[in-house]
């Protein structure tokens, strides 16, 4: 056939007599001029470019958009793309009539389509160079476009053309479009004054976009961009060459940032009315949610294009109509709005999926800050009594404003719900008449018992967190004093007390996992439940057999229907004076009672007195952290300026260098005087980075003498008007502790003339103090004076003049502090390496650590854990999840293979085929059910498993493994880790297993259907693989990354709530606020990064389910085979759409969350003790030891195989009953050989016998549990006074009452309520140190053991509780050996016999009298110095 613009078959077609504009072929040809004016004018200019007149900031390129009605005008081209598209196809399908080929009809519309798509290109290019002067050529277009257009409507009326002919309704449309594109340009050239007026518009480009920090451009760029995530494709593929980190996804944008919306939240909460969330949220964010509900509508009514497509695909019609009705009746036509109306659908609802995660982000921010206001203005009696607890705070920060965004979240979900039910029960009572209504009644019907298995679910998570919550705080106990459980052989009491939290955890999680099963089970049933009762209720009620383009079309609806009844089993789940002073703790009780002091100003006030009489409490009395019943404290200087110093040293995650100037300005001369006081230098020096070397959780790579000798440094350096020092010297030793009175306090404080007041058990620098404060039981009990106390109180100065005759001398912790931190911190070579170290833990043993393979591990999954996952379910578990997953997957193809055969047939023989189906259908649903069971029980077992392993591991781990390794590391283990091994693998591998099968029997079953379908499959495979694989990369790390963002900002929520003293003792809460709002917008904007990269790939696997779903459609046309197995492939093409990009969500999920596996296995492949010994327990004698003779032959010890030895053929001979004591400077090995009586340490040479029986023999269980020790720090654990004292039950309440009474407590523990069963808070809070120490003597009584280790049990208590301890241990231990390890030279001179030691070796072993008599003795000399 020949081509010709007019056609052949026509001789008038070129006739012009009637008038030119009477000619339809010429009208069409007029319709050409604009397209080709256009292409004419910005082809050079696109091609050619020209000068960038953008404003000289430097800026983002690209993202400016300077223009205004910049989206209207995108969603104009739009609009006038598809509008062509409608035109060419129309032109099209009227030619196909005509005898010869007419261009006129079509050409015009492809040269519009062209045109159009060049206008918004050129466009964009002049909008972001900022010419808008070349707009002009656009302007023009648009003229004379609407012009060209309007004589075609016009031409169209007066010839009579019908409304309802497309061709009319085309043109028409497009007369509206230009014109509205011409007035979206009248108002650029009105607002930006670029032409025809004097003076040009200047414009300023957006703050966030002058700032190269942000790097999060959705707000900024185009609609397309918008739409498509286009700009994140840069982090996305630079993800493959280098790991994303907080670099490279740079800050927040102005609007996102938690301050802004802190204030947006706070404005819009009116101040007369009473406060609510609801009200607060909805003034700040109400309009993104309106847009958000809005995209979702829009979503959920072109999702129902999809089943009404499908039914007019299968009818299969001729192609011949022209009219606007017949024309949607075309097949391709069908195939091509079906495709067009997906991406369309899946454009609205990532949009508004966007949206609502932004206003999420956003108000999570707000709330933050809010809470943390708050946090800074609670009381410490609000913590200390347990109103607030630092669970209760990370809950809120972590779990409870999370739980508010998923609800935003599900808003529009929720709202877009009724909608949805509605218009799926229309269209299928439309499709099937009455027996549509069937299955919607089975679906209503079903609903309740999906929600109320939800709100079941809700339950069992709660109690399941309560249950996990109970399980961590034992946990936390335990690993804080494993050290004491260990030397008491009680880790199977302790470690049985969290097996039996565990077994209830996982009963709850049992029924969490039933109610998730069910849940699944459910959502999978349903649609096969309501399909069943629908079709073979229209079998037996209608005459009419069922057609395929009703059953796949009804098959799709119920699909949707579903789909809300899914989301509601998720929606529930989601210098100073005190006057008259009665002081509490929030109890009404008052703590202080009848405080009347004064505090000089610049002088050094002291405040001293027994264990427990409340100086601490004073402190934080007159800083206003108690409740005040009574009375008044007066500032007469600037209260805004006190330092403060902590008894329990309080330092933040940060350098030491950070932790000590404390947000003052840095000053080098000062910085260097103070670390010169506080003798930090030469500590400083032997960190890998010196002051620039972070210190850990708590500070958990430092010594307590160099935690506290930090936080004194840090009061010292602020400049302020008064300092409180809180018991300063309790970690030091005697010479650290001099040289901290002399250099820091004495010199550098009071030359300053600054007011201080300090807490002391140290009564030799009471003549330094110019006042001084006496305290006894809660009230001051003498002020003034040293001079005054000795002219008014003979007998107090008495008392404290004996005491301070015998200066404390303690031995120097300084060295071993420092060999154990340069052991620890050495190997450590980078600070990457330290934050890394965990990861390079984890690496396969096998592999290298060169940059190719971390590149090629990055890509790879980790399939090796995977299987070592599991495989800890149980093998026969995992074959019945494998077997009945692929088994459930082939009824449902089955199913729908039998429907279309089915409805394919003419003479079907109905009951036949609705047995078959009903069968099909039944067994479908019993294999949902137990499919969803077995990947929920296999992965409760795992997670049995998997705990029981680790806790026992790490419970019988040697204590050198604790010593090295972080408490957080270990607690991570057993909180986050298990959390999700418990929780969220099981549900990502059991989605992931669904949406894997169904894509995969969704492919079969098209290529079945139309095998050419397998051709296209290829460049679409290999599309879904690379954005798999480059999404997997960069959804992996900002998922780390926002995990990683997270943890700092939980920290410093919990550092705040611990410091609350000192931040509001030095006024510094302004600055914590401001690190408060910095963490917040960090992990926002990489939780931001996390939402925009799931959205990246959402519609690009959309748009891939799209591209299918037309290649399925055309080429199952273009075969024309059996219509029901068009039907069939189409509805699989649908569901492919929705679970391609699960495929990649889960995949990826999973493998981030394998990695909890992995750093379990890699504490599960730890050495342990070795708990046997040579002889059975049952050898050994119940009463041994009995007498407590001890023989030290030639013992060497070490702590690792790979380590020096600690001791050195060591010999010594202890007599039964005997009193030793040990001394020497810090690491001379006298801890060691403590730890060495219990095995602790590795005994390579030598042996100690214990009344007859070499202790290397016997069980550790058994040598343990046999001998008593009191450790230097005092440990007492969650429970009542009854467990700490005796956790085996084993002695009668008069023994605990003696035992009590020994320590001098019993008065003490009756005055509470429950008296043996009052409880003891974590930690042993509630009780002052040397109260928890005097526990600790009672429990050492309570063990009737003949030998009794005493490790510097004295160190953290003032001198008279030591007396007091001193004589217990002569006259309640009289009949037992005592091994003392000395911290206080002067303890040891009433010993038997007394050891001293230096590196390893006994250097001096007789009485304390002989060794007093050689006066150049090692011994002698200590005693001197303690003189």
């Amino acid at each position: 056939m020949r081509l010709s613009f007019c056609g052949n078959d026509n001789a008038s077609a070129y006739n012009i007599s009637a008038g030119v504009l009477r000619n339809v072929c010429f009208v069409d040809a007029l319709n050409l001029v604009p397209h080709v004016f256009l292409l004419f004018i910005t082809f050079p200019i696109l091609f050619i470019g020209w000068g960038s007149q953008s404003s000289k900031v430097q800026i983002h390129h690209n993202t400016w958009l300077h223009f205004p009605g910049h989206n209207l005008r995108w969603i104009l081209t739009f609009t006038l793309l598809f509008v062509h598209v409608c035109e060419i196809a129309e032109g099209i399908v009227s030619d196909t009539q005509m005898k010869s080929r007419h261009l006129h009809l079509f050409l015009p519309a492809i040269m519009g389509f062209v045109a159009a798509t060049v206008s918004i290109v050129y466009y964009h290019n002049i909008e972001t160079s900022n010419f808008p002067k070349l707009l002009l050529a656009l302007f023009l277009y648009w003229i004379m476009a609407f012009v060209t257009k309007t004589i075609k409507l016009v031409r169209y009326c007066q010839d009579g053309v019908p409304f309802s002919q497309l061709r009319f309704c085309i043109t028409g449309i497009m007369v509206i479009l230009y014109g509205l594109l011409m007035a979206v340009e009248i108002n650029v050239i009105r607002v930006r004054r670029y032409v025809f007026f004097m003076n040009p518009q200047k414009v300023k480009p957006p703050e966030d976009l002058q700032d190269l920090g942000v790097r999060f451009l959705q707000p900024f760029v185009n609609l397309l961009s918008k739409a498509t995530y286009w700009w994140m494709n840069t982090l996305i593929i630079s993800a493959h060459k280098k790991p994303v980190d907080l670099k490279a996804i740079g800050k927040l944008p102005i609007a996102m940032r938690a301050l802004t919306n802190y204030v947006c939240v706070c404005l819009s909460d009116q101040p007369n009315r009473s406060p609510s969330i609801w009200l607060a949220m909805y003034s700040a964010f109400g309009r993104p949610i309106l847009l958000s509900s809005t995209f979702r509508y829009l979503a959920d009514l072109l999702g129902f294009a999809g089943p009404l497509c499908i039914s007019g695909i299968v009818k299969n019609p001729s192609n011949s109509y022209l009219s606007s009705e017949e024309f949607l009746r075309n097949v391709y036509v069908l195939a091509v709005l079906l495709f067009l109306a997906l991406i369309l659908q899946r454009t609205f609802l990532q949009a508004s999926y966007y949206v609502t995660t932004e206003t999420g982000i956003n108000l999570r921010g707000a709330l933050l800050a809010m809470i943390y206001n708050k946090i800074l203005r609670l009381s410490t009696s609000n913590l200390s009594m347990g109103e607030m607890t630092l669970g209760q705070i990370n809950n809120l920060v972590a779990i409870e404003t999370n739980q508010l965004m998923w609800f935003l979240f599900l808003c529009p979900n929720l709202w877009a719900m009724p909608v949805q039910i509605i218009m799926g029960v229309i269209l299928l009572y439309n499709l099937l008449g009455v027996s549509a209504l069937v299955g919607a009644a089975v679906i209503v019907l079903l609903a309740p018992i999906q929600y109320f298995i939800a709100t079941k679910l809700a339950e069992a998570q709660k109690s399941t967190l309560d249950y996990s919550t109970e399980r961590l705080k034992k946990t936390n106990e335990i690993l804080k004093g494993i050290k004491l459980l260990k030397l008491y052989a009680w880790e199977h009491i302790f470690c049985t007390s969290v097996e039996e939290t565990r077994m209830k955890e996982l009963t709850s999680l049992k029924t969490f996992a039933l109610h998730t099963s069910l849940s699944i089970f459910m959502n999978a049933a349903i649609p096969i439940a309501a399909v069943l009762a629908t079709f073979v209720t229209y079998a037996y009620t209608n005459v009419k057999p069922l057609q395929p383009a009703q059953a796949f079309a009804s098959l799709s609806l119920f699909h949707i229907l579903v789909t809300p009844l899914f989301l509601l089993s998720t929606v529930v789940r989601f210098a100073v004076k005190v006057t008259n002073g009665y002081f509490s703790w929030g109890s009404g009780l008052a703590t202080l009672s009848n405080i009347n002091i004064r505090i000089p100003t610049g002088q050094m006030t002291m405040i001293v007195g027994q264990v427990g009489c409340g100086k601490s409490s004073l402190l934080l009395a007159i800083l206003g952290e108690m409740q005040t019943l009574e009375g008044k404290v007066h500032w007469s200087k600037n209260r805004y300026s006190v330092a403060y110093a902590a008894q329990k040293p309080w330092l933040l995650n940060a350098t030491v260098e950070e932790n000590i100037i404390f947000g003052s300005p840095f000053n080098k001369q000062r910085y260097k005087a103070v670390t010169d006081a506080c003798s930090l230098q030469p500590d400083i020096d032997l960190l890998p980075f010196g002051d620039q070397t972070e210190i850990g959780e708590r500070g958990i790579n430092l010594s307590g003498g160099q935690r506290q000798r930090i936080c004194v440094a840090r009061a010292l350096y602020q400049n302020t008007n008064i300092v409180f020092l809180d018991d300063p010297f309790s970690a030091l030793d005697i010479h650290l502790s001099d040289h901290l009175m002399q250099e820091g306090i004495l010199k550098f404080l009071q030359e300053d003339k600054r007011t201080l007041v300090l807490v002391t058990h140290k009564l030799q620098y009471l003549p330094h103090a110019d006042w001084i404060i006496a305290m006894k039981d809660g009230m001051v009990l003498r002020e003034g004076t040293l001079k005054d106390i000795q002219n008014k109180d003979v007998e107090l100065y008495e008392h404290w003049k004996t005491l301070m005759n015998r200066q404390d001398q303690e031995l120097e912790k300084t060295t071993l502090e420092r060999k154990t931190l340069r052991r620890a911190m050495y190997p450590r070579e980078s600070k990457s390496q330290l934050e890394d170290e965990d990861e390079e833990e984890e690496e396969e043993e096998d592999e290298d650590d060169n940059m190719s393979t971390v590149l090629r591990l990055r890509t790879k999954m980790p399939w090796k854990t995977c299987w070592r996952y599991l495989t800890s379910g149980g093998f026969f578990l995992l074959f019945l999840m494998i077997f009945s997953k692929l088994l459930k997957h082939s009824v449902i193809v089955a199913i729908d293979y039998w429907l279309a055969t089915w409805t394919s047939m003419d003479n079907a023989n109905e009951t036949y085929h609705v047995a078959v189906f009903s069968i099909l259908s039944g067994a479908g649903i019993v294999l949902c059910l137990i499919t969803s069971l077995t990947v929920e029980w296999m992965g409760l077992t795992a997670a049995k498993n998997l705990h029981h392993n680790l806790l026992n591991k790490i419970i019988l781990g040697p204590i050198r493994f604790f010593d090295m390794t972080p408490l957080g590391l270990i607690l991570n283990r057993f909180s986050a880790d298990t959390n999700i091994i418990d929780q969220h693998i099981p549900p990502t591998l059991e989605s992931l297993t669904r949406s894997t099968l169904l894509c995969l029997s969704a492919i079969g079953m098209i290529s079945y259907a139309t095998p050419w379908f397998l051709v296209a499959l290829v460049p679409l495979g290999i599309a879904f693989y690379f954005i798999q694989k480059y999404f997997r990369v960069a959804s992996k790390d900002l998922q780390e990354l926002d995990d990683s963002t997270q943890l700092p900002l939980l920290c410093h929520f919990s550092e705040t709530a611990e410091g609350l003293t000192t931040i509001r003792a030095f006024r510094h809460e302004a600055r914590f606020k401001q690190r408060m709002l910095e963490l917040t917008d960090t992990n926002n904007i990489a939780y931001l990064f996390l939402s925009a990269a799931n959205r990246w790939l959402e519609v690009r696997t959309d748009y891939l389910g799209a591209c299918i779903v037309l290649t399925a459609a055309v080429t199952s046309i273009t075969e024309g085979p059996n219509s029901g197995f068009v039907g069939l492939g189409l509805l699989y093409a649908l569901t492919i759409t929705n679970y391609l990009n699960w495929v990649v969500r889960n995949l990826a999920d999973l493998e981030v969350q394998m990695g909890a596996v992995k750093k379990v296995h890699s504490f599960l492949n730890m050495e342990s003790e070795n708990y046997d010994g040579y002889l059975d327990p049952s050898q050994v004698p119940k009463d041994w030891p009995q007498e407590g003779e001890i023989k030290i032959e030639n013992l060497c010890v070490r702590y690792e195989n790979n380590l020096k030895p600690v001791l050195k053929h060591v010999k010594a001979y202890i007599k039964p009953g005997q009193k030793v004591g040990i001394c020497g400077r810090t690491g001379s090995g006298k801890s060691s050989l403590s730890l060495a009586f219990f095995r602790m340490v590795d005994i390579f040479d030598g042996r100690i016998v214990i009344d007859g029986i070499d202790i290397s023999k016997l069980p550790l269980h058994t040598l343990r549990s046999r001998l008593s020790i009191i450790l230097q720090d005092p440990i007492l654990f969650s429970g009542s006074i009854r467990f700490n004292l005796d956790p085996e039950c084993k002695c009668t309440d008069d023994r605990l009452w003696e035992a009590l009474e020994i320590a001098q407590l019993k008065n003490m523990v009756k005055s509470l309520p429950g008296g043996l069963d009052a409880m003891v808070t974590e930690g042993g809070e509630n009780f002052s140190v040397g109260q928890r120490q005097l526990f600790c003597l009672a429990r050492a009584f309570v063990r009737k053991s003949s030998i009794l280790i005493m490790d510097e049990a004295t160190a953290s208590i003032d001198m008279a509780t030591e007396n007091i301890l001193q004589k217990v241990v002569m006259t309640a231990f009289a009949d037992r050996t005592v091994v003392t390890i000395a911290h206080r030279v002067h303890t040891i001179l009433t010993a038997d016999l007394v050891i001293v030691m230096k590196r390893g070796n006994i250097l001096e072993y007789d009485t304390p009298e002989n060794l007093l008599s050689q006066e150049d003795g090692i011994f002698a000399s200590f005693v001197r110095a303690d003189m």
